[in-house]
């Protein structure tokens, strides 16, 4: 006897997780953090709604949060087995479960301080220590490779082209002498987009789990590497700032690579450009160590020696004061000189303590587009 239940996801789109018993065995598929309004938030704070007895097994298609980050909270309830994923996926959740347990650490002592928090003391989810204990229990699994998770239960993953590491699980189920295979898609990519391949060919599958968060959507037409290079051109005629916000992982490497392109197409002028996120800068480390995630086009490029992921003139900001050291020269800069420059402050938000909030409060007004405007898609 075989069973799916829906843990998340549903009515919402985020929170991923789905619990596959088959003969006796549990296995689930992604374990995500309900993110947004705080009806959903308070979801995390819930009992986990299985026996942890029982699961041993748990398989992440990709690295996001909404897909991996609750992972750390059930450790600490208690799970002990092991949580499988590609190998670029198992690096990322290296950096992004410590950096969800501080971020979480950093809000419990802020509500603690401020008191408009019901609980006293307000508590983390997990902490920045458990995120990285978590990380002790997953174990990679190349693509295309096929990984028994119980007696009758086995999978393998495939290239999704969401983010790097971003796979298809396709679950196989034998029993009675009949096996059926289950196909959970996670998020899916786009074709012809830079650096990672395309989404992975799927021939036949006999059940098919797609996620369709833009599903009532239709892409753009437009290419934004036009509308892209009018921002930077207009922006640095008149001596301004283009201030991206971005996701760490994906987005950000998208876009340098990007501006690395428009610059040797000639198409923009070699601007200074600050990478303002150690996430980021960690991710596009990961990255490059990961070929296997890499296009044919990017490995030709890596394989002539070129440096694709980084524009002429980029910098590195890592920490919080060098993050303000660089609004303050740039505010007394822009009285001087106004010379142009790029920013990129991949953090998803603009939220208070974030750095495309500090960024913000560094830049003079009038010359300068909003934050976003040359980003675009999956929330940015």
């Amino acid at each position: 006897m075989s069973s799916l239940q829906f843990l998340g996801a549903t009515d919402s789109v985020t929170g991923s997780r789905f619990l596959v018993e088959h003969q006796g065995e549990q296995v689930l598929v992604d374990c995500g953090l309900f993110q947004g309004p705080k009806e959903l938030r308070l979801r995390n704070w819930a009992p986990f709604p299985a026996d942890l007895n029982r699961l041993e097994k748990v398989v992440f298609t990709h690295a996001h949060l909404d897909h991996t980050g609750y992972f750390p909270r059930l450790v600490k309830e208690g799970f002990r087995g092991t949580a499988f994923a590609s190998p670029a996926t198992v690096d990322l959740c290296g950096i992004l479960w410590p950096d969800s347990g501080h971020l979480q650490e950093e809000d419990a002592r802020f509500a603690n301080k401020k008191g408009f928090s019901k609980h006293d003391p307000a508590l983390p989810l997990y902490t920045e220590v458990e995120g990285i204990e978590a990380a002790s229990f997953l174990a990679s699994v190349p693509y295309e490779q096929w990984q028994e998770l119980t007696s009758g239960l086995a999978f393998s993953l495939r290239p999704a082209g969401h983010i790097f590491g971003s796979s298809f699980i396709r679950l196989k189920l034998d029993g009675a002498g009949k096996a059926c295979t289950v196909l959970f898609s996670g998020d899916l990519g786009r074709y012809d987009q830079p650096i990672t391949p395309d989404p992975s060919e799927v021939e036949e599958t006999d059940y098919l789990l797609v996620e369709s968060t833009y599903g009532d959507r239709l892409h753009p037409d437009a290419d934004p590497r036009i509308e892209l290079a009018e921002i930077i051109n207009r922006t640095a005629q008149r001596g301004g700032i283009v201030l991206i916000p971005s996701f760490a992982v994906g987005r950000t490497q998208e876009l340098m690579y990007i501006l690395r392109e428009l610059e040797d197409a000639g198409k923009i002028p070699q601007l200074p450009v600050y990478l303002d996120s150690p996430m980021a800068i960690d991710a596009t480390k990961i990255l490059l160590k990961h070929p296997e995630e890499h296009d044919l086009e990017m490995t030709a490029m890596n394989r002539a020696g070129l440096d694709p992921l980084n524009s002429r003139q980029v910098s590195y900001v890592r920490t919080r004061e060098l993050s303000q050291a660089l609004n303050d020269q740039h505010h007394h800069r822009f009285q001087r000189d106004g010379h142009g420059r790029a920013r990129a402050a991949p953090s998803g938000s603009a939220a208070p303590g974030s750095p495309s909030h500090r960024a913000l409060r560094g830049i003079p007004g009038g010359r300068h587009p909003r934050p976003g405007t040359a980003g675009g898609g999956q929330g940015n």
